[in-house]
């Protein structure tokens, strides 16, 4: 239960030699890992086409409605309210 495996043997032994292996090979990974990433956003950034901001087109008014005659307005019936549309105070 406490024994490590092979697999975790070979794990430490490659985190050793990363670490100590030479000089410098650890930072110069790290940084062509930085600039790995860094190119893979700009190459995001560059990829989006750049929005060109359109003048707005002016709305159009809607058509108006013919108006009914006003003899016939007046003569349209009242509408009949019931008793539980009214207000008892």
């Amino acid at each position: 239960m406490g024994g490590m495996s092979w697999i975790h043997w070979a794990i430490v032994i490659g985190v050793a030699a990363l670490l100590f292996g030479g000089r410098g090979k650890l930072s110069s990974l790290m940084g062509d890992a930085a600039k790995g990433i860094k190119a893979f956003q700009d190459g995001l950034k560059g990829e989006s086409e750049p929005e060109v901001e359109e003048e707005p087109v002016p709305a159009k008014p809607l058509p108006r409605a013919k108006a009914a005659p006003k003899a016939a307005s007046k003569a349209a019936p009242k509408r009949a309210t019931a008793k539980k549309d009214q207000i008892v105070s």
